[in-house]
């Protein structure tokens, strides 16, 4: 063959190659296009029922939405037509309950008192008895500058105890409004309070001490406290009222009672604060009066002198106090003293001093705290129906010793034990007489 023919024999044979190769190609192109189609077609077809379904859940949620609206509307409507039906000054809130507050205790008491006589026989039977005291507390706010507080309580007519004796075949026990008064509290001056009525006492007594006032008196009249941050580590407190003791008759003077009192409270350091103040109370009409309370008859000068049943001396009663307060590590300990005068006794037996001290702090459950006071107080030194009601069974005219101790036993509920060892010098036999006292308390408080 010749070399030409093969030649066009070669081009031929490739031209044809390449004629299958497209064929073959054009046939596979063609299935893939088909698969295509119809795989677009099936996801049209989705979409369109997903679109269906969403129209669907639309209409739905629609339904649900207008029907939820009606139903509002139909409360609402409810609602103001309550509202409307309601009597005339009938509150539609009841806001007013939030500016109330209520508060409360009960105290539980085991009391034992052995007492020495001037008889042949010593010593009294110990007296042993069962008391309690239970205490309704409502304060409520009259708006931003006024509030107004009442106190009903258990007990008697006896101005420094609440304390109700269990005896007397199951009796009913008595009632008392014991505090009852309102509470003035400007903007324009801040820190100051004033008080009217039947009113917790105003004046600070360090370490809670009652040498000049029991801490069940609730005194009865006007009086201001006002305290005032001088700097950093200085406050100044202010206190002082004019209170109506009793109201005579037969032309004869009230007893009254007015007392100004300044105090300074000096932060040394942390934990470490001084206080320190001064007092000064005069007691009007007194001089020549009749027993306080008058009820009390001849029982209630609780060793104040006197003679005819009057009282023999006025009562002007200067006071000088003072408290340390620190801690021990991490335990709270605080010192405290108390110095009196009668500055209008016409007798000697015009003084009366206490010191005291204080270790740790009842708070959480499990936490405990201990107290100590030594007092020597003199016949005059201050008006006997008013002070201590324990110390040497009341009054003036003894000395000695009390030991106090609390327990906080869970959330609200206090366990307490106080021993008086006293000597009382009230009576004619020229000495002393023992007088031991012992108080075991359950203590439970709500608010």
């Amino acid at each position: 063959m010749k070399k030409g023919e093969i030649g066009k024999r070669t081009v031929l044979t490739a031209v044809a190659v390449g004629l299958l190769l497209l064929l073959s190609a054009g046939a596979a192109r063609a299935d893939e296009l088909s698969d295509l189609k119809q795989q677009m077609e099936a996801t049209t077809k989705m979409m369109q029922e997903m679109q269906e379904r969403m129209a669907q859940l639309e209409a739905r949620q629609k339904l649900k939405e207008q029907s939820m609206a009606e139903q509002i509307e139909a409360v609402v409507k409810k609602t103001e037509e309550i509202e409307k039906a309601a009597p005339a000054g009938l509150p539609t809130s009841a806001s007013w309950v939030e500016r109330i507050k209520w508060s409360g205790d009960l105290r539980y008491r085991h009391e034992s008192i052995d007492e020495e006589t001037s008889g042949s026989v010593r010593w009294k039977d110990g007296r042993n008895r069962h008391r309690i005291r239970a205490r309704l507390m409502l304060e409520a706010v009259v708006n931003d500058e006024w509030g107004v507080g009442f106190r009903l309580a258990s007990g008697s007519a006896d101005p420094t105890s609440t304390n109700q004796t269990l005896d007397d075949s199951f009796s009913s026990k008595d009632i008392w409004l014991d505090l009852a008064y309102f509470d003035y509290h400007p903007a324009a001056v801040k820190g100051l309070n004033v008080y009217g009525g039947k009113i917790k006492n105003p004046f600070y007594m360090v370490g809670g001490n009652q040498l000049i006032f029991d801490g069940d008196l609730n005194p009865e009249g006007i009086a201001f406290t006002w305290e005032k941050a001088l700097n950093d580590r200085d406050t100044l407190r202010l206190a002082g009222g004019g209170f109506w003791v009793d109201e005579g008759s037969g032309g004869t003077t009230d007893p009254s009672l007015f007392g100004g009192q300044a105090m300074i409270t000096h932060t040394i350091g942390n934990p470490d604060k001084i206080t320190a103040g001064v007092s000064y109370y005069d007691f009007g009409g007194i001089q020549g009066y009749g027993s306080l309370p008058a009820t009390w008859g001849s029982s209630g000068f609780l060793g104040n002198s006197n003679s005819g049943g009057l009282y023999t001396n006025d009562y002007d009663v200067f006071e000088v106090f003072g408290e340390y307060a620190t801690k021990c590590g991490s335990t709270p300990l605080s010192f405290f003293g108390n110095w009196i005068k009668n500055v209008a006794a016409t007798s000697s037996e015009d003084t009366g001093w206490l010191i005291g001290a204080k270790i740790n702090k009842v708070k959480d459950p499990g936490s405990w705290e201990a107290s100590y006071t030594y007092r020597d107080i003199q016949a005059d030194a201050t008006v006997g129906a008013l002070n201590d009601s324990d110390f040497i069974g009341g009054g003036t005219n003894g000395k000695g010793h009390t030991f106090g101790a609390t327990y906080q036993v869970s959330k609200n509920v206090q366990a307490a034990v106080t021993y008086f060892l006293n000597e009382d010098r009230a009576n004619t036999a020229g000495r002393s007489f023992d007088y031991h006292r012992l108080q075991a308390d359950l203590l439970f408080k709500f608010k």
